[in-house]
């Protein structure tokens, strides 16, 4: 079976995100990139699913700018055995990245397609769910568990209530969440390694994809900062202004 895996290059998780002054947008430039927490899991469970016998071959996914070929090394040096590489400097929307996914699924052919849940940048939470309906195949989404047995995929997936599994009919899409597994560091052989594996470039032109934006952004704003909080003398002081100043009672 063969499992592709979608990452995507997002801000360091660790990096206080800044606004454009013009509002523009969020501030790129000069600011440390990383692959998608999320998608590092994903890429952690093919990983395994490869190591277990499972998997045959684990190929990594990814759309935008030539930088977004470090994140596929940082992939492949986890143990992916090769990368496609959709280069495009324009922003993606959900929409146009499942439908690029599409592309290259027909293409590829894989058994199991796993993204993360979110990305950190945008936490949309679209483009598996996108990616599924287009293709028509099963999903499972929110996965903090995954058991492939034969045909079928069990996914244990976190809702509101607590845990639910289900049973996928293969091949399926399933996103993957933060309690899956605990994602690999990549050693320094393994780095190495990743050096001379394939990564194959293609456009969205070649996939016959129309990427252009379907949205328009009219500005970008920090939130408001939070208030000091007060000291309150009496618990009925506090009751007062829970009812008058807070409203929340």
């Amino acid at each position: 079976m063969k499992v592709l895996v979608a990452v995507k290059r997002v801000i360091d998780a660790n990096i206080k995100v800044r606004v454009r002054q013009d509002g523009s947008g969020v501030e790129t430039a000069n600011v440390k990139m990383a692959m998608n927490p999320f998608c590092e899991i994903a890429v952690e469970q093919a990983v395994r699913l490869a190591e277990a016998g499972t998997a045959d071959e684990v190929v990594l996914v990814s759309a935008g700018p030539q930088q977004a070929q470090e994140t596929l090394r940082t992939g492949l040096a986890m143990g992916a055995d090769r990368a496609i590489h959709i280069v495009t400097d324009q922003p993606l929307e959900p929409l146009a990245v499942a439908k690029l996914l599409r592309a290259v699924v027909e293409r590829e052919q894989p058994g199991l397609v796993l993204l993360g849940k979110q990305a950190i940048d945008d936490d949309c939470n679209q483009t598996g769910q996108m990616l599924a309906a287009l293709l028509g195949w099963a999903q499972g989404t929110f996965a903090s568990k995954i058991a492939i047995e034969g045909e079928t995929a069990s996914v244990t997936r976190e809702v509101d209530g607590g845990l639910e599994t289900v049973a996928l009919k293969m091949p399926a899409v399933v996103t993957v969440d933060l309690r899956l597994n605990e994602p690999r560091y990549a050693s320094l052989p393994n780095i190495m390694k990743a050096k001379k594996k394939a990564i194959d470039p293609l456009t969205a032109d070649e996939l016959g994809v129309d990427i252009a934006p379907r949205l328009q952004v009219l500005r970008v704003e920090e939130p408001p900062g939070r208030e000091a909080g007060i000291k309150v003398e009496t618990a009925a002081e506090l009751v007062d202004k829970l009812v008058n100043e807070a409203g929340v009672i």
